[in-house]
């Protein structure tokens, strides 16, 4: 990994792809990815209601009175 010193001020997203597909494996390209989806997938389908309920139903589950 580079120190921020070593970095060019005009670095362009060009060279830092270049950079990134001549130091990253596919083992790491495909975890970020992953991440990228896992991300997206909560953004998108998790939205505040689910989610709510959805801790609402768990602590009554976990018998926790929370009214």
């Amino acid at each position: 990994m580079q120190d921020s010193s070593e970095l060019d001020n005009d670095d362009s997203v060009q060279e830092r792809y270049e950079r990134a597909k001549t130091t990253l494996t596919p083992a790491q390209v495909a975890i970020g990815v992953a991440l990228i989806a896992a991300l997206g997938f909560t953004l998108l389908f998790v939205q505040d209601p689910m989610v709510h309920d959805a801790m609402h139903n768990f602590r009554h589950g976990a018998g926790i009175t929370c009214h």
